[in-house]
């Protein structure tokens, strides 16, 4: 007797796919934001990061915005491949500043899941006025 036939496991639907890869992209972003945290207070001539965080918040914020403008530079110049490793390098330094700043991933997901389904203009109008001076 042979064996049973069996039925080919059915094909993950492109929602099942998307959902897949949307976790598999905050988990690298979830390692390299444990990885930067594991680095905060180690010795500075080791570590990229610590170095980064052992010179304060300005210099974090400064190095986040020079990566920001080579990133729309980049981007108005039309070079993509460039583009993607700029953009890796600000994520990377708003990571570094989200652990210098005690925030974590998490706080910034359920907030862009809060803002989820709000359109752009109803979701600033929503937004309480800002007073300055």
């Amino acid at each position: 007797m042979g064996k049973p036939a069996t039925k080919p496991a059915p094909k993950p639907s492109k929602q099942q796919d998307d959902k897949k890869s949307d976790l598999q992209q905050e988990l690298v972003l979830q390692r390299l934001y444990d990885t930067v945290q594991s680095r905060r207070g180690t010795d500075p001539s080791l570590s990229h990061s610590a170095r980064l965080m052992a010179r304060g918040r300005n210099k974090i914020a400064q190095k986040f915005g020079e990566e920001a403008v080579e990133c729309l530079i980049e981007a108005v110049n039309g070079n993509r491949k460039e583009l993607i490793g700029e953009s890796a390098d600000v994520l990377y330094h708003l990571i570094v500043m989200w652990v210098d700043a005690g925030v974590s991933p998490e706080d910034v997901w359920t907030e862009l899941k809060r803002r989820e389904g709000t359109s752009g203009i109803a979701e600033k109008a929503a937004r309480p006025k800002e007073k300055l001076g």
